[in-house]
């Protein structure tokens, strides 16, 4: 499951000697995740469905490039790859949608601002973090039912080796997990506990900022439906609260937008989507940096080496052995990355370990480099310094490198 194109279509790439067969998956899968939907009147019978209210029209157009996306540098900028999750309000849902299709008022305009915190280094080199703040303006369905921690910035993350994340087996997780620190390294991973809406069973969570979805058909289809307004079997009612009148009423088209072949057809490309070989791992400063990486206990959460299980039918991602520097599970990282959002068992200050493969070629994709869950991160640094919790003491050891110690650090990181 590995592609070597390093350039910005990095994160594009079906692995190589992948068969024909699964190359048209991949292919075709890949339409459905990359082409904009319209509204219930297009022409396009087979993409209609957008709205009416929305984030985006297609998943590509907030995954970039199946990248990262960009949170807005300052409040006059248009939040158009980003979203801010609520907390179930009565008026305007579990997502706030600044988009509409003609007729249906939009929910409303979000800004992101930022404060500043400045710091020093231990070596005296000084350094600027920034703290998003975002304000809501121009409501159409009413007040909020309350500001400050119900909502949560967040970023979107790219999508690469999915497919093999899916298939790392449930007793790894089980194994990985340490809830009540009873080895006593300060680190107490847990998983996320998730309703199964197409079993009825609960799941392990695996992907999302918090570990909020189990698998890429849920987490897809309710992507589908909250950021594109598409609907699908899983998630069969649009997204409109009870005082969205206009949206409830709006013209659709044949339900379920989304349908059962092209679920699948999405599924399948996920599943597909390779990841970039590393860059120059054999040079001394990347060798140093992982010395670094281990030494400060960064591998403790961002695990470099799991096992695949065997999946019917899927021999690319069956029994493989990946380094995706992550154990998928729910940490605390202390109050500075707090957005005091729960979300099933995760608590507002935990956030699910992201996967570091791939990382290195984010600048390369997206021209840009925003890091942790809201983007507040503009470099490798800034967000290791965000790090606290069960990351404190991680932190406190890279503050006390020397410079030359960091710049290796980075080179390691930039080689994944």
């Amino acid at each position: 499951m590995t592609s070597y194109d390093f350039t910005s279509r990095a994160y594009l790439q079906f692995p190589s000697g992948l068969p024909l067969d699964k190359i048209s998956d991949f292919t075709v899968g890949q339409s459905v995740f990359e082409v904009p939907w319209e509204n219930s009147s297009s022409g396009q019978i087979d993409r209609r469905g957008l709205g009416p209210l929305f984030n985006a029209n297609s998943c590509l157009a907030c995954h970039v490039g199946n990248g990262i996306g960009k949170v807005p540098s300052g409040p006059t900028e248009i939040m158009l790859t980003a979203l801010v999750r609520l907390s179930n309000d009565p008026n305007y849902g579990g997502q706030f949608q600044p988009f509409s299709l003609s007729g249906v008022p939009a929910e409303g305009k979000v800004s992101v601002s930022y404060s500043q915190i400045d710091g020093v280094l231990r070596d005296g080199t000084s350094y600027t973090l920034r703290k998003p703040k975002v304000e809501f303006s121009n409501l159409n369905y009413g007040p909020l039912a309350s500001e400050g921690e119900i909502y949560s910035l967040r970023n979107t993350s790219k999508v690469i080796g999915m497919g093999l994340l899916e298939a790392i087996p449930d007793d790894t997780l089980l194994a990985l997990q340490d809830e009540y620190d009873l080895n006593l390294d300060g680190i107490s991973g847990r998983i996320n506990l998730i309703p199964d809406i197409e079993t009825g069973s609960i799941k392990i969570g695996r992907f999302g900022w918090k570990a909020n979805e189990p698998n890429l058909k849920q987490q897809g289809s309710r992507a589908f439906l909250e950021d594109i307004g598409v609907t699908s079997p899983l998630f069969p009612f649009k997204n409109c609260t009870s005082s969205q009148t206009a949206c409830d009423s709006s013209p659709h088209g044949t339900l379920p937008e989304l349908n059962p072949t092209k679920i699948d057809m999405m599924v399948k490309y996920m599943r597909l989507i390779a990841v970039p070989a590393r860059r120059s791992p054999s040079s001394s400063e990347t060798i140093a940096g992982k010395q670094i990486f281990f030494k400060a206990g960064c591998n403790s959460c961002h695990i470099s080496k799991l096992v695949t299980g065997n999946i019917l039918g899927a021999p690319e991602i069956s029994g493989q052995t990946i380094r995706p520097y992550t154990d998928l599970l729910l940490h605390d990282m202390g109050e500075g990355l707090k957005d005091g959002r729960p979300d099933h068992l995760a608590s507002g200050r935990e956030w699910r370990t992201p996967p570091l493969w791939g990382i290195g070629l984010v600048s390369k994709v997206n021209g840009t480099l925003q890091l942790l869950h809201d983007g507040r991160a503009e470099s490798f640094m800034e967000a290791v310094l965000w790090h606290g919790g069960e990351a404190e003491r991680s932190k406190q050891y890279i503050l006390e490198l020397s410079p030359s110690q960091r710049d290796q650090l980075v080179k390691f990181l930039e080689s994944l």
